[in-house]
């Protein structure tokens, strides 16, 4: 295994990091992990050098947590550091943040929870737990030895991304998301950049955009990356996976400290093992750089709207949220997963803020600065996108 830096501490994370949101689970069911197999895959990350280990209060439906306390069992605690994330959401008054940590501490059986992070920061939930004091309670934490250091993982823009770093001298490090696609989303290479010289670990999490980055979406229904894209891996020089151009490209920046991999299956962890042993900062040549460019530009040529989430169309007088239609649309398109949209539009959007809401008044079509046909786009995205439509 190669092993990095993490920002001021002389500790050096493994190049790869378990990530414990996508484990394998029972007959689809996301609350139902299948505990040996998830045991088994962790295991062998441990024994192949994998010395960190990412977890999250809801991750699979709360049941996350316990059964990686359960698979640390045996010795394996004290090979790996131990993050998980505080449900900031939750939060509502200044005891919630002991109450969720207690309760965390006893779901993974430990003492102390060596990276502790506010997780999914955007400037609403930031600016909640900010007010309640979290930064006050976290050296509180920090002292009596609960958490072993204090970080946050974050969505939002990189304004934001800035504030949150400034606002306080105690991070340690921080968790953003990073691929080649999002080079300008959220943090992006500026917040990496950015964190990297205050002397923070940067975590990245999803290096493969949830796995369409390796066609592994697609591929559960029988589709593979779009054919433009495939075409191009195909012509390199160097032949790899999909998935392998994506996070040799993120270790090839001496920024990213780590690269976290939600796998749900020993065949990818093994893969990614192999992976991360051949990384290395500065290990693509100008050429292979060149190549992910052109993959990258492809994947935005095949983008149908050009949105650019500035939300200015907002708010809608009917309640529709423009912009994640759009986004949820442009991603089943992009990424040539047609099921995938239709699950996100149908369980990730309130039924309130769909494109059949839509009443055709025009105001968003004043507003936008790319001059998009909002309200013909809208009808197009609903009517691929709800399943009763299709």
């Amino acid at each position: 295994m190669k092993y990095r830096t993490f920002g001021k501490l002389s500790w050096r994370p493994s190049a790869l990091g378990f990530g414990a949101m996508r484990l394998p689970v029972v007959a689809g069911d996301p609350g139902k992990i299948h505990e040996e197999k998830a045991t088994r895959a962790l295991h062998y990350a441990i024994d192949h050098g994998v010395n960190y280990v990412d977890t999250a209060y809801p991750y699979h439906q709360s049941t996350s947590e316990p059964l990686i306390g359960r698979a640390l069992k045996g010795g394996y605690r004290e090979r790996v550091k131990l993050a998980t994330k505080m449900p900031c959401w939750l939060v509502k008054e200044p005891a919630d943040f002991d109450r969720y940590l207690e309760e965390q501490r006893s779901r993974l059986d430990t003492e102390t929870i060596d990276f502790y992070l506010l997780h999914a920061l955007h400037a609403e939930r930031w600016h909640a737990v900010r007010d309640l004091g979290v930064l006050d309670w976290a050296e509180r934490a920090l002292a009596d030895g609960r958490i072993g250091h204090i970080g946050f993982s974050f969505h939002d823009s990189y304004e934001v991304f800035q504030e949150i770093i400034d606002a306080y001298d105690g991070w340690t490090f921080c968790q953003i998301q990073y691929n080649y696609l999002d080079e300008e989303n959220q943090a992006g290479t500026r917040g990496l950049k950015y964190a990297a010289n205050k002397g923070l670990g940067v975590v990245v999490m999803e290096p493969l955009r949830g796995g369409m980055l390796a066609g592994n979406a697609g591929q559960r229904k029988g589709r593979g990356l779009p054919p433009t894209v495939q075409a191009l891996w195909d012509s390199a020089g160097q032949r790899r996976k999909p998935a392998e151009w994506a996070l040799q490209w993120l270790w090839n920046q001496p920024e990213v400290s780590l690269v976290l991999s939600g796998m749900s299956t020993l065949k990818q962890v093994q893969e990614n093992i192999i992976s991360a042993n051949r990384s290395g900062a500065g290990s693509l040549n100008e050429d292979e750089l060149t190549l992910v460019g052109r993959v990258r530009d492809e994947y935005r040529r095949l983008i149908p709207i050009p949105c650019t989430d500035c939300k200015y169309c907002l708010p809608c007088p009917n309640g529709v949220n423009i912009p994640r239609v759009f986004e949820i649309y442009n991603q089943a398109i992009m990424f040539n997963v047609p099921e995938h949209g239709r699950y996100a539009y149908a369980n990730w959007l309130e039924e309130a803020e769909r494109a059949d809401n839509c009443l055709a008044c025009g105001e968003c079509e004043t507003k936008c600065p790319q001059h998009i046909a909002i309200i013909e786009w809208l009808e197009k995205a609903d009517q691929y996108l709800s399943a009763a439509k299709a």
